[in-house]
Formats: structure tokens, sequence, C-alpha cells
């Protein structure tokens, strides 16, 4: 359906839009550097305010799996502000919980409600040119991606300066003015009489009727669980021998990832050319790659740097390019194809993060290494299965 109202020329709203999809994705990652700082201020084991991070991202997930669907069964337009005053709740509370079970309440509250960032994209495709799609999806997705990488740094930051408190009143405070702003300025579109039933069943259906969904989507849990593998080793590794760095110096380590991603703009413009095929081995070679410089960054900083810089590259050419494919295959079912993307996704993420703690624990750096190779490895298999499909299906036709 070609849509009355292309979005790509209103920059403005395209920037807000990229805004809250970062506030929302980054509401996740404010705990990461935040541990001992609230183990502190509520006095119990460090292994329950461990569990903070748990609970943001099986929220998530869970939101994800139940939440994003409704964006092809409700008016996103509506849904998309309602989901952000939820996520700012949550934060809320978070900012004033006088105990840890009140932070964990916040949490799942943000957590589960900030996946309004995963209706929001759809949206965005629904509301531009075909040729296009690529390159909103691409600018949307930088913001997501700076937002979670920065999520950290920033929280951390602010946490020396004032009280680890301060991220999450903040944080609130933005993503319900900027809901308020956008309830009146996104664009309406058309929503399909659905029961909440037939949304999942319909979601069953797509996995079995498009084989490339599948395809597409294990190669983005694969890679972003090489990724993760990283987010649960960063600080281990870093903190200790031969680095010995700060929690503040690891946050700033981390901020080379953001040219990565902002990079996703300029590859969805590649991908909506028809580069797919050479973008997604691009982005395979990259995450593979990037483990060599990776292993070496155990004795050298830059080696890691080089190496974190390049899995983020990789990364980011990997899912744009899985976007662009996806919401291709069926223009009316957008929010389920990607819930069910970004479901598998997430799935991956928290695969990697098990595993990478696993490696860390039983063979140090090394295996961590290699557990990460093996999943670029995998990913890279997926790429291959995904590019002999299309063949098969070029040639049958």
């Amino acid at each position: 359906m070609q849509p009355s109202l292309d979005i790509s020329q209103n920059k403005s709203l395209l920037w807000l839009m990229a805004i809250a999809c970062g506030l929302c994705a980054g509401a996740n990652y404010y705990a990461q550097p935040l541990i001992s700082s609230i183990q502190e201020y509520y006095q119990v084991p460090e292994s329950q305010v461990a569990l903070t991070v748990t609970i943001a991202q099986v929220s998530y997930a869970l939101g994800l799996l139940f939440i994003v669907p409704l964006g092809d069964m409700l008016n996103k337009t509506r849904l998309i502000p309602l989901l952000m005053f939820g996520a700012a709740l949550g934060l809320l509370i978070c900012a004033m919980a006088t105990n840890l079970p009140m932070l964990w309440i916040g949490t799942m509250l943000a957590g589960l409600f900030s996946v309004a960032a995963q209706i929001l994209i759809p949206l965005a495709t629904m509301a531009v040119k075909p040729e296009k799609t690529g390159e909103v999806v691409g600018f949307l997705m930088s913001g997501l991606l700076v937002g979670i990488l920065l999520s950290t740094s920033i929280s951390g930051l602010l946490s020396e300066l004032f009280h680890w408190k301060t991220i999450y009143a903040l944080s609130s405070m933005s993503l319900l003015v900027l809901g308020v702003y956008l309830k009146g300025q996104l664009p309406n579109m058309p929503r399909m009489r659905l029961t909440y039933g037939v949304i999942f069943k319909s979601m069953g259906l797509l996995l079995r009727e498009e084989p490339r969904l599948l395809l597409r989507s294990l190669i983005g849990a694969c890679a972003f669980a090489a990724m993760s593998m990283l987010f649960s080793t960063i600080a281990l590794l870093l903190t200790q021998q031969p680095f010995f760095l700060s929690d503040v110096t690891v946050g700033l380590v981390t901020i080379v990832g953001v040219f990565g991603a902002l990079s996703t703009r300029f590859i969805g413009r590649w991908a909506d050319r028809g580069y797919i095929k050479q973008l997604s081995w691009m982005g395979g070679s990259l995450l593979a790659g990037s483990w060599l410089f990776l292993y070496f960054g155990g004795m050298f900083l830059i080696s890691y740097i080089l190496g974190y810089a390049l899995i983020n590259l990789g990364l980011a050419i990997i899912h744009s390019c899985n976007q662009n494919v996806i919401f291709q295959l069926r223009p009316d079912a957008k929010s389920r194809l990607n819930s069910i993307y970004m479901t598998l996704y997430f799935v991956g993420g928290a695969c990697g993060s098990a595993l990478g703690v696993y490696a860390w624990h039983h063979g140090g750096w090394k295996m961590t290494c290699l557990f990460g190779l093996g999943l670029a490895l995998g990913a890279i298999l997926f790429i291959m299965l995904d590019q002999w499909q299309q063949s098969r299906i070029r040639t049958q036709h």
C-alpha cells in the first residue's frame, strides 16, 4: 500500500522518533554500570542487585513477544505514546524506589513498555515510499543503537557526578515529554481488524510460510549473541590485569561503537538499492574478523577498541539488512514480523551473555573469543543458507 504521507521528508519528526527509540531501548541498560552503587545504597547482596539486569532483559523480551504484535491490531499512533508513558512510569518508580523490590517493579514496567521503539519502526516503514524504507529504518536504528551504547556510560557518569537515581529521573521526564509531543505528530495509519488470538496464530503461520523470516532472525540472533558476549565480559576483562580501568573509563571504551550505530542510515540506503547480499557478507566478515582484534585485545587495549568498533559495525550492517528484508515480506504484518525477529534476536543476546560468563569462568578470555568466533561463523552459515534459498527461488522462476 502506498503511504499517503512520506515522513522521510519530515526531518524533525524523524529525529524525534529516533530519539524516542534511543530513550526506550537505553532504559533497559541503565543498571549495568550501577550494580555496586545500588548494592551499597540498599545494603543487600550484589547477587540480588544483579537480578535487576536480568529482570530488564526478561521483561523486554516478554514485551517483544506479547505487546509488539498489538501494533497490527491497535492504532499505532495511540499505542506508541501510551507505551512510552508506561515506560516513563516504570523509570519514575525506579527513581523513587526505597527498596530493591520496588526497583525491580519499576525495572519490569520500564522493560515491558519500552518496546514502543519496536512499534515505532514498523510504523515508519508504513509511512514512507518503499524505496526509502531502508534509509528510514536505518536512521531510527541509529537512534536505538546509540541509545543502548550511551545509556551505560551516561548512567555511570551521572552516578559519579550526582546519584545513581539521576538517570532514571531524567529519562522518565524525557520519555513523558516526548510521548506527549509525539502523540500529536505521528501519522495515522490504517489498522487491521484482528483479535489477539488470531494475531498469535498468524505469527506461527508467518514462521512456517516465510522461511526467510526464520533465517534472517537466526542471522540476527547469532550476531547479537556474539555482541552480547562482549557486554557480559567487558568489565571482567578491562577492570583486571593488565588494564585496571575504572567503571567510567570502561564506559568510555564502548563509545567507539557509536560509529557503527551511526552508519545504519547509510547502510539502509545501500540496502534500498539492492545490495543486501553484498552488505550481508560484509557484516558477517566484520563480525568474524573483529574477534582476531579482540583476541589480542586481551593484551593490548588499542586492539580491543578496534575489535569492539568492528563488531559493532558488523552487527549494525547485519541488523539493518535483516530488517530491510523482513519488512518487505508481508506489508500487512510488519509489527508481527518485527515481534518474531526481535524476540529471537534478544533470545540470542541472552544466550550470548550466558555463554560469555560461562566461557570466561571456564577458559578465560581465550575461550570467550573462541565462543564469540563460533557465533560469528554461525551467523555466516545462516547468511549462506539465506543466499542459497534465494538462488533456488530465482532459478525456479
